[in-house]
């Protein structure tokens, strides 16, 4: 049994308290958990466990709020962050699952996003993305539904733009093989990437008239 003697804000963190336990610091809590304890609070050493299991959940889950903060993670991303921080397993389960409930870690969602990201600034074929996302720990399940609406033609004429302006020119059938090579490394299937360069070098001919 101990008795709470002072809760003190942090000064390098005004989001953590400091608990003091019959006149010596004992342990750090962030604000929200501190908020429940109250000064000459009488604690059982079975609470004074649960806080400090509390306060590292808590501290935990902020930390994963930050690392969400930058772009959308998949589950997998977030798990593998909180194991490179030597969080336990049980409380990566519990984080994970109050993510999942808050609307804030969705493996769908974050699936549609890549696509979408990707289609705006970096297209690629279907391939490459499905590899990009199966990298982030998604099942193909969930990467064929994000996938469905992508319109690959589309895609392949867009991701070649740049390079066709670089290649002009070229002769046609350099013209024609540069690009196909460049699609293909992205991820686009042989048809598709032939579909684009022909695209391309049709409306080169048709500027040059």
């Amino acid at each position: 049994m101990a008795r709470i003697t002072a809760l003190q804000v942090q000064k390098k963190n005004k989001d953590r308290v400091s608990v003091y336990l019959d006149g010596r610091f004992a342990f750090g809590l962030p604000a929200i958990v501190a908020a429940t304890l109250k000064l000459d609070q009488i604690l059982s050493d079975d609470e004074i466990e649960a806080l400090k299991e509390q306060g590292a959940v808590e501290g935990a889950y902020n930390r994963a709020l930050h690392y969400l903060s930058y772009r959308p993670r998949s589950r997998a991303e977030v798990i593998a962050y909180l194991q490179g921080r030597d969080v336990p397993e049980p409380q990566i389960d519990e984080i994970t699952a109050r993510l999942e409930r808050a609307g804030l870690l969705d493996d769908a969602e974050f699936a549609r996003y890549w696509v979408e990201n990707r289609e705006a600034f970096q297209p690629r074929g279907p391939q490459a993305l499905r590899y990009e996302l199966r990298a982030k720990g998604l099942d193909d399940r969930i990467i064929h539904q994000a996938l469905d609406s992508l319109d690959v033609s589309d895609s392949a004429y867009r991701a070649a733009a740049k390079k066709a302006r670089q290649l002009v020119g070229s002769d046609k059938d350099l013209y024609r093989r540069k690009l196909i090579e460049y699609l293909a490394r992205r991820g686009f299937d042989y048809e598709v990437a032939r579909q684009a360069a022909e695209r391309h070098w049709t409306e080169f001919e048709q500027q040059t008239l």
